[in-house]
This record gives C-alpha cells, sequence and structure tokens, in this order.
C-alpha cells in the first residue's frame, strides 16, 4: 500500500543501467540497476519503479523527453527520481514542468552500477535524500552536489557536474 512518502522512480537508461560485453566497450542498456542498489542498501523507503525507456542519452530526442515529461506529470507521487544518462540529463530535466507540489529529481552515473568504482550508488542515495527533503521544483543530484538543471553543465573534462560560472 502506497503513503504519502511513497517514491516513483522512473528509470530511462543510461551509463547507469549499461551492461559492457567486451574490452571494445559494446555495450548496451540493460535492466534498470536501481532496486537492486536501494535494497542492498537496505533503504527503508517505499518506491515504485516505472521503466520508461531503455536508451543511452545521446540516443533520446524531443519526443523521448516529451514522454518524460508526461510521466512525470502523470505521476501520483509527490516525490519522483528520474534515472537518466548524464550526456543529455539536463535537457530532459528542464523540459519538466512539474505540479507545484512535486519534487523531482534527476539522477545518473558516470559509471555503470556494475563497475566497481561506480558513482552510481553514491549519486542514487544523494537522490532518494534530495526528493525527500527539497522543496517542491526540479533539480539534478549528482557529484555529490544538487543543482539546479538551468543552471548546471558537464565537464567531460573533469568527470563530473558542476555550476555555471556566474549563474
Amino acid at each position: 500500500m502506497k503513503n504519502s512518502m511513497t517514491l516513483r522512480i522512473i528509470t530511462t537508461g543510461g551509463t547507469i543501467d549499461k551492461v559492457y560485453f567486451d574490452d571494445a566497450s559494446e555495450f548496451q542498456v540493460g535492466e534498470p540497476q536501481i532496486a537492486q542498489v536501494l535494497h542492498e542498501a537496505r533503504a527503508g523507503i517505499e518506491f515504485v519503479i516505472q521503466t520508461l525507456m531503455r536508451k543511452d542519452s545521446l540516443d533520446m530526442d524531443d519526443g523521448d523527453r516529451a514522454e518524460i515529461a508526461r510521466a512525470v506529470a502523470d505521476a501520483p507521487e509527490k516525490r519522483v527520481i528520474v534515472t537518466h544518462g548524464t550526456d543529455t540529463m539536463i535537457e530532459s530535466a528542464c523540459r519538466v514542468d512539474p505540479p507545484a507540489d512535486k519534487t523531482i529529481v534527476f539522477t545518473g552515473a558516470m559509471q555503470p552500477v556494475r563497475f566497481q568504482s561506480t558513482d552510481a550508488v553514491f549519486n542514487i542515495g544523494m537522490a532518494v535524500a534530495a526528493v525527500q527533503t527539497l522543496a517542491p521544483g526540479v533539480y539534478l543530484a549528482i557529484s555529490g552536489r544538487i543543482f539546479d538543471p538551468r543552471r548546471a553543465r558537464k565537464n567531460r573534462d573533469a568527470g563530473r557536474f558542476e555550476e555555471i560560472p556566474g549563474s
């Protein structure tokens, strides 16, 4: 039974769910990993997983972003996490226009959950904490920080997200 603190987790694919098959970095986006991460962490939260798509974010288009925005708007829960590839996470987050009473947090990873040196587990934990404590709005939880997606960028050289200077 759902309570007022049940989280909706919408998965869209991205590196967080990638499975690599060989040294040539051939991959496919696998099954969503977030439920396993939350169970292994013994997270004491109720959540519902909605797999929307399994795409690398570089393969997403405006139709996919509209589908994400619709899924967020249609979610009955007031707290929503969206797992997403980091390359176009900002573009998708900026397309979401949340109702005044919803908190939406996008997160992803630079390394897949299945990698030993992944940032995914940390980012998922941040997203779970953020979605429960932040005021309604749309946020990114990644690289040890919470960002307004309109004021953030991915720094590929440094391998992290950062605030746009002067914003």
